[in-house]
C-alpha cells in the first residue's frame, strides 16, 4: 500500500493521497481539467503522452491504469510527442535546442509550450504518486471510499 494513509478527501487513490492538502488537490484537479480541454490536443493524444510518461516516471498507478503508449501509431505528431515525453521524463536536462527544433517540424510554438507544460504537470503528478508509493487502483479495492 501507500507510504502514507489515504485521506478521506477525493475519489481516486491519487486524489486521496493529495487530499491531505485539499486546497492543493482542488487546484491540481482544475489544472488537469484545463489540460484535457486543450484547444491544441485531443484528450486521446494527451492520454497517450501521459501513458508514455508513466513508464519512465515509474508510476505504478498510471502504468496499470491504461498500459503503455501506442508507439506504433501512424500519427507522426503523436510519435514525436511520445519520443519527446520519454526523453523529458528520463532526464529533462538532456533536452537540447535540436530536440525542440525537431518538434517544430510538426508542432506550432503554442503546441510545443503546451506539450512541455503537460509533460511537466503529468511528471509532477506521477512522481508525487511514485514517491508516496501509490499502487494500481485495484490494490485499494477493499476501501469503500474508492470509486
Amino acid at each position: 500500500m501507500s507510504r502514507i494513509p489515504l485521506s478521506e478527501v477525493g475519489a481516486t487513490p491519487f486524489e486521496r493521497l493529495m487530499g491531505w492538502s485539499s486546497d492543493i488537490l482542488k487546484s491540481w484537479s482544475q489544472l488537469e481539467q484545463v489540460f484535457f480541454q486543450s484547444q491544441h490536443f485531443t484528450p486521446e493524444f494527451l492520454e497517450q503522452v501521459r501513458r508514455a510518461l508513466a513508464f519512465d516516471n515509474l508510476c505504478q498507478y498510471c502504468m496499470a491504469k491504461a498500459g503503455p503508449a501506442d508507439y506504433k501509431s501512424n500519427d507522426e505528431k503523436l510519435v514525436r510527442a511520445l519520443r519527446f515525453a520519454n526523453q523529458f521524463a528520463i532526464d529533462h536536462k538532456l533536452v537540447t535546442d535540436s530536440d525542440i527544433e525537431e518538434l517544430k517540424h510538426c508542432f506550432t510554438v503554442a503546441e510545443i509550450s503546451e506539450l512541455v507544460s503537460f509533460c511537466s504537470f503529468i511528471s509532477a503528478s506521477q512522481r508525487f504518486g511514485a514517491v508516496l508509493g501509490l499502487q494500481a487502483a485495484h490494490q485499494y479495492s477493499s476501501d469503500p471510499l474508492i470509486i
